[in-house]
């Protein structure tokens, strides 16, 4: 076959040469492509709702599966070429999203269950980092890692290298399960209740090798937290598992031991956190409980509307009864019920515990904590963290869904030499009531969504923060650049979501500011406090708010329990007061 022209655009003879070369030795290799024909219309039109009632993605998805469109990148990379509307969607399975019109180039979003990497791991994404990309990575509130602008002709070496390491991209957007997160110090903490690392690599088993997980009515989330110190925030997931632990009761036909309570439906960009199912399951059935909940997702989702897609917005419509009705219709037997009102009080949350130096359940050795500013981290520094890892610690790194990073298994002997060594890299280990708790999405540099530059604001406002207040209770501040709430805005106890305000009658980046968000015992949704504040005031806005609250709080008295103790009138004159 001769190659003269892709998706409508021209090929020059160099390139259509490089296109017959590269089809010919994958034939000689056994590899064919005859098979990805559209997959027939009707038999793939979900829940017999008609072809035409259904949205766009839908329909993009019937004509041809996003996991039958290799040969399209395939093609695309050899023409050094970015793709139309329809196949950007369709790359996302594979992890990769066209920044256009932001930049030329893809972002790739890869799959890291339980945020756990190895040293040789992070040395390779090193090299790719600086070989493919921009020579740094940014860690998510997923604990997983973004690398950016990609170019086109590399996307294909970009995911050979990537899977070269034992770690994946597929299905890392669009409407999939995302990266599945659990405690970052899962197996090492004396506190958890269950290691919940196999379980969560088991399930990301299960999900990456069953095609009916990639084809979801919209993205969804799964977390499961056994008990560690630092949190999951389960309860912001489609799927929040949290470990609880019964003890023996005279008369209980329910046995003592470790189980799990389920919960479903949070979505915190909308406003909703997860409500507990009323059921206790068993470790040994998590996968195949998660395995029925995702199924009745995936056959009564809705897939004519794409902003009333998610899980909460199934169960707007369902009670949490019909739910689990169908769920155990799929698993065959009922589950365990355990009622809400019954269930153990979770413990308050710790200060900040995913940064600073713990001792392991494992006698003589510890975990770290490693503070990233912002998530951003460079080659080099990764290069570094597997040098630390392999030197002194046991190989891994674990990322977690505060922006951060642990290294475990560090003798008592070493704690030392590490802590100054992260130093010299620019990384830090010292606990800080405002450092530790700030996280920060892309931003308008990369992400064509927000409205502001929020890693650039962050930083900014944490140097500006440092010299001005001290705090002695930790406090959660979280920037999001657009109403998809990456980094979770509405569990903030300081929220700021980037928006477009006027300034003199030209548009600036500001944000709009919330307080009083938390998450598991402290669950709340941030209030709007001040709206459209320009960014050249931000710093100073954020300072009153804190030095307010430091003056007119009770002894002892949490940032969030402050703020939710008065009106929103009542707390911009007092903060106005600080003026």
């Amino acid at each position: 076959m001769t190659w003269t022209e892709i998706a409508g655009e021209k090929l020059n003879a160099e390139q259509g040469a490089y296109l017959e070369g590269l089809f010919a030795g994958l034939r000689n290799r056994g590899f064919s492509f005859a098979e990805t024909a559209p997959l027939p219309s009707a038999a793939a039109t979900p829940k017999g709702v008609p072809l035409e009632d259904l949205i766009p993605e839908e329909r993009i998805k019937r004509e041809l599966h996003p996991l039958d469109a290799y040969p399209l990148l395939l093609q695309h990379a050899a023409a050094g070429q970015g793709p139309d509307r329809e196949n950007a969607f369709r790359f996302k399975w594979n992890g990769l999203f066209y920044l256009a019109p932001k930049q030329d180039g893809y972002m790739a979003r890869l799959r890291i269950p339980g945020g756990q990497l190895f040293s040789f791991q992070l040395r390779e994404l090193a090299a790719i980092a600086e070989q493919l990309t921009t020579g740094y990575v940014q860690i998510t509130t997923r604990a997983n890692l973004q690398m950016r602008l990609i170019q086109p002709r590399d996307t294909i070496e970009f995911l050979r290298r990537v899977q070269g390491t034992g770690l994946h991209t597929r299905g890392a957007g669009a409407d999939n399960v995302r990266n599945l997160t659990c405690d970052p110090t899962a197996g090492l903490d004396p506190a958890e209740l269950i290691d919940a690392l196999p379980l969560t690599h088991g399930l990301a088993q299960l999900i990456l090798n069953h095609r009916e997980f990639y084809d979801l009515p919209r993205k969804f989330n799964i977390a499961i937290h056994g008990g560690g110190p630092i949190p999951t925030v389960e309860d912001t997931n489609d799927i929040g598992f949290r470990a609880v632990k019964l003890e023996a009761q005279a008369g209980s036909t329910v046995e003592a031991g470790v189980y799990f309570r389920v919960a479903l439906g949070g979505a915190t960009g909308h406003k909703a956190f997860a409500r507990d199912l009323g059921v206790l399951v068993r470790p040994s059935e998590l996968l195949v409980v998660a395995g029925a909940l995702l199924r009745v997702y995936v056959a009564n989702g809705n897939r004519t509307d794409r902003k009333k897609a998610r899980l909460k917005h199934l169960l707007e419509t369902w009670t949490l009864d019909r739910y689990l009705a169908e769920t155990e219709t799929l698993l065959g037997y009922k589950l365990l019920r355990a009622p809400v009102e019954a269930a153990p009080a979770e413990p308050p949350p710790t200060a900040h515990p995913q940064v600073g130096v713990f001792p392991q359940k494992q006698a003589g050795l510890n975990w770290i904590g490693v503070a990233v500013p912002v998530g951003q981290i460079t080659s080099r520094q990764l290069r570094r963290l597997a040098e630390l890892a392999e030197l002194y610690g046991n190989g891994e790194v674990r990322l977690t869904v505060w922006q951060n990073l642990v290294l475990p298994g560090i003798g008592d002997a070493f704690v030392e030499t590490v802590k100054k060594a992260l130093s010299r890299i620019g990384l830090d280990w010292r606990p800080s009531h405002l450092r530790s708790g700030v996280i920060a999405c892309t931003g308008n540099r990369h992400c064509k969504f927000a409205s502001a530059d929020t890693k650039g604001h962050a930083l900014a406002l944490m140097k500006h923060l440092d010299s001005r207040i001290t705090l002695d209770q930790p406090i959660n501040l979280h920037l999001t650049g657009c109403p998809n709430s990456c980094a979770q805005h509405y569990m903030g106890d300081l929220g700021l979501l980037g928006a477009t305000v006027k300034v003199g009658g030209e548009s600036r980046e500001g944000y709009h500011i919330f307080v009083g968000g938390g998450f598991g015992s402290r669950q709340s949704i941030g209030r709007q406090l001040f709206q459209g504040v320009p960014v050249q005031e931000l710093n100073g806005t954020v300072e009153r708010i804190l030095k307010g609250y430091l003056r007119h709080r009770n002894s002892g008295e949490s940032f969030q329990a402050f703020t939710l103790r008065h009106e929103i009138g009542r707390l911009q004159e007092l903060f106005a007061v600080e003026d």
